[in-house]
């Protein structure tokens, strides 16, 4: 049976996704290329062996459309007949294009591929794609007449169902910078991080190391309007800027290849793409859809919550992820151990590929042998992805 293989995955460091932020200087499809071009020089592939690159991207607009990860393998210099194509499942997108490249090397599709994603958030603002216009029609809208939320309201209704008070979630978000600053400061973020050309950032540029408690209980609701108020009395308005995610420039790339192949070809694989699952649900509350993903992918594995050793769980927002472990009882020391999206950042379209190089990363400093991703997308999707990491005793 053909078994799909990561051999490299690598990051760039992620800027804040502003004008000014430290990657704002550089195009989208080139920073899409440092971390293709990255991972072919690292691993000594000759890229003409690659048979698709599948990236994610979400603002699928301007300098990020028309297929950009096309413009991006030619932009890293892989040969013309290399295919690329962009998918979309919102902040999913490149977890979701592993799980594309890993199905089509298991399927015998491909024998060798590369799942990236890139987001410019700075060049390309969050919700730019829409253009103002109604992109649900007049189906969706029947079929939910009180209408749909923003995920700043989804993740508040999570905060009020959950019971989850202001200083827990403060809490969860001052952890997460605590936990990326001493990832930093120790050097595990090292091998991960290839620089990109061009641009004065060395480290996650969102990653506050002096924040603290009382300035965090200092900021404001973010999402406060008063018809959220009046439809959602229960809301208590918990979430803020300091308990959710940055927007963010970034990449990340992973080489996925066939096991055997990766084998004659002398590439050493570091983990194996264990399992995969993506569920549907309620598009309201929307981003809870990581613990059905969860149990599904677990489920499929044959495995349960305890043999796994890492947990990466993207932190859109402090209230899903700790409304994750009030449902699934996940061991808290275990989950985003580097820190999460909270302090590292959320680069959108490349965070399903980065939180899979920062799993990696983790499993082989701990020592562990399962890992398991998941993340919360808009429309009430969620992909959740094991790998096993291959030199675990």
């Amino acid at each position: 049976m053909r078994e799909a293989v990561i051999v490299d995955a690598v990051r760039t460091p992620l800027g804040k996704g502003k004008p000014g932020g430290a990657l704002a200087g550089v195009h989208p499809v080139d920073l899409h290329a440092t971390v293709l071009r990255a991972l072919v020089e690292r691993t000594g592939l000759d890229p003409a062996a690659v048979d698709d690159v599948v990236s994610g991207a979400v603002g699928q607009i301007g300098e990020q459309s028309m297929n950009t990860a096309r413009w991006a393998a030619l932009a890293a210099g892989f040969p013309e007949s290399v295919p690329a194509v962009t998918v979309d499942r919102q902040c999913g997108s490149s977890q979701q294009a592993v799980h594309f490249a890993a199905q089509g090397v298991i399927s015998g599709a491909y024998d060798i591929a590369i799942a990236s994603g890139v987001e410019s958030m700075s060049r390309v603002p969050i919700g730019s794609q829409t253009a103002g216009q109604d992109f649900l029609g007049a189906g969706v809208a029947a079929r939910y007449p009180d209408g749909l939320v923003p995920q700043g309201i989804s993740a508040e209704l999570i905060a009020a169902r959950y019971d989850l008070p202001r200083e827990r979630l403060d809490e969860f978000a001052l952890a997460s910078h605590q936990r990326a600053a001493s990832a930093w400061r120790d050097g595990r973020f090292g091998a991960e991080v290839v620089p990109v050309p061009g641009a004065d950032l060395t480290i996650d540029q969102s990653v506050r190391p002096d924040t603290s408690a009382q300035v965090l209980a200092g900021l404001k609701p973010a999402f406060w309007a008063d018809a959220w108020e009046r439809r959602f009395p229960e809301i208590g308005w918990h979430v803020t800027a300091g308990n959710s995610s940055p927007t963010n420039d970034g990449a990340a790339a992973v080489l996925i290849v066939e096991r055997e192949i990766a084998r004659r070809l002398g590439l050493r694989p570091r983990a194996r793409l264990h399992s995969f699952a993506v569920v549907g649900d309620d598009p309201l509350l929307m981003l809870l859809g990581i613990v059905p993903a969860t149990r599904k992918v677990l489920g499929r594995a044959g495995l349960t919550l305890g043999d796994i050793d890492a947990f990466e769980v993207n932190e859109a927002f402090a209230s899903v992820v700790l409304a994750w472990l009030d449902e699934t009882g996940a061991d808290p020391a275990k989950v985003n151990v580097n820190g999460g999206a909270t302090a590292i950042g959320h680069p959108l379209g490349a965070s399903g590929a980065r939180l899979l190089t920062t799993l990696l990363s983790v499993l082989e400093q701990t020592g562990g042998r399962y890992g398991l991703q998941t993340m919360c997308e808009a429309g009430g999707l969620a992909n959740a992805t094991i790998v096993e990491r291959l030199d675990a005793s």
